[in-house]
């Protein structure tokens, strides 16, 4: 490499050298803008799609706006500034001129009748002080500006004293010469009709697309709305409406729920099928079991066989769900004080607090086998039971506690998998199947809530249903 391209590569090296932690620099301010603009960009919809349509208008009408006053209004009134300055000027030399002129009555005769002018001829002497000039007025640098020019003389110009008229003062060697003109002579009035015009055709405009906008956004939202009740297992009223692209995106979900549905039912069926051929298996074993002596050997059997129809009964509880039952308004409070009735039959101390309005849209049966699935472990594994229940805004919450060994932190999730048995401490499911709170999860889900397990106030476990009413 020559001399001269080491030296040209050494600079273009330096300078990228330089340049390199400015450029990442901006780069870093450029994304901390963004961010801020991110977190104050409204999240919904509709309002993004109101900006986008309104933002661009609004730049539009402000690009001609500043082009209109800066090129039409500005050189219309520097016209009709030249125009009156030159009347005020021929004024002027007329009075120089023709000194016969007595009274000058002539020259006032003429610009009042010809120019729309009032010229009155002063005794000489100081011009007025000159008043603040305003911070925006087209009229005052193009009508002094003309002055100055053409006339050439000392003036006093006083375009804010009285809003429909402009004085005009020319200091002559012998007098002082005052013109009085019309507002409108020398400057476009009428321009803010312009912008009337302009605002209000873009209210209407903006007022338009916006009832638009709402209409096409209506079935997004409808959609959206469908798809959140189906997820809570609710039973929605949905037809694809709106755009192709919207109604290509409800027929999709229509679709998509059909073979939803579908799959339910077959499993349903198919489950239905099983149990029925297995309870006959079971059933021929019942027989044939009670045709034995009552040995101990045949009742250990018999007990095999119970255990195996319970836990054959539960799986398919598990399996089958809440399918085909639809969700209807529940008196949740109702519910809930059945159940407490039950807890205190079984001997257990069991009170209930209710707040908040107590009907709410569940599917009963689920909604009520969730709470007995929680109650039945609070009152196995406990002496009192509390039971509350919360309607807030959209949502119900049930918190089941009891006084039990409770389950350890790091089990808590755990103990909702099927078929999961607790070693120590608290086996929730002895006795069962270890499906009661799988069970219970499925159905919370189902209804678009959870389940959660916390320490509970009187010492052992909380079980908090929340699920949207």
């Amino acid at each position: 490499m020559s001399t001269f391209g080491r030296q040209a590569f050494g600079k273009v090296a330096h300078s990228l050298a330089v340049l390199g932690p400015v450029a990442r620099q901006a780069a870093r301010g450029f994304g901390r803008v963004g961010h801020w603009l991110a977190a104050r960009m409204p999240k919904g919809l509709y309002a993004r799609a109101q900006i986008i349509i309104i933002t661009p208008l609004i730049l539009l009408q402000l690009v001609i706006a500043y082009a209109f006053l800066e090129r039409h209004w500005q050189l219309v009134t520097q016209r009709l500034s030249n125009a009156l300055t030159q009347d005020i000027a021929a004024l002027i030399d007329i009075y120089e001129s023709y000194p016969q002129d007595r009274d000058n009555a002539t020259l006032v005769r003429i610009a009042a009748q010809r120019l729309s002018l009032d010229v009155d001829i002063l005794p000489p002497g100081p011009l007025p002080v000159a008043g603040p000039k305003p911070f925006f007025d087209i009229l005052d640098a193009a009508l002094s500006s003309e002055i100055s020019t053409q006339i050439k003389r000392p003036f006093w110009l006083d375009t804010v004293g009285r809003s429909s008229f402009i004085e005009i003062r020319v200091l002559l060697p012998d007098a002082t010469f005052r013109v009085i003109a019309r507002r409108s002579q020398a400057y476009a009035s009428n321009a803010h009709i312009f912008l009337v015009w302009m605002a209000g055709s873009s209210a209407v405009l903006i007022l338009i697309a916006m009832l638009f906008l709402r209409n096409q956004i209506k079935p997004i939202l409808q959609l959206a709305e469908a798809a959140e009740g189906f997820g809570k297992g609710r039973e929605v009223d949905f037809r694809p409406r709106g755009a192709r692209e919207v109604r290509a995106a409800a027929i999709a979900f229509i679709e998509m729920r059909r073979r939803i549905e579908r799959a339910i039912e077959q499993r349903t069926a198919m489950l239905n099928g099983v149990s029925h051929d297995l309870r006959t298996v079971l059933t021929r074993f019942k027989l044939s079991l009670a045709f034995f002596e009552a040995t101990p050997e045949v009742e250990d059997l018999k007990r095999d066989v119970d255990e195996m129809s319970h836990m054959l009964e539960a799986y398919l509880a598990f399996a089958r769900g809440d399918a085909g039952e639809s969700a209807v308004e529940t008196d949740i409070q109702g519910l809930l004080d059945e159940l407490r009735s039950d807890a205190e039959r079984a001997g257990h101390s069991a009170v209930l607090s209710f707040a908040g309005n107590p009907l709410a849209i569940v599917r009963p049966a689920a909604f009520k086998r969730l709470l007995d699935n929680l109650l039945s472990n609070a009152a196995r594994f406990g002496d009192r039971i509390a039971i509350a229940g919360v309607r807030d805004g959209k949502w119900l919450t049930v918190t089941v506690d009891d006084d039990g060994p409770g389950v350890p932190a790091e089990m808590r999730e755990e103990v909702f998998k099927p078929f999961l048995r607790l070693d120590e401490a608290r086996n929730q499911d002895s006795g069962g199947s270890g499906l009661g709170l799988a069970i219970a999860r499925d159905i919370a889900r189902n209804h678009g809530g959870e389940i959660t397990l916390q320490d509970s106030p009187l010492g052992g476990l909380r079980a908090t249903v929340r699920v949207p009413a």
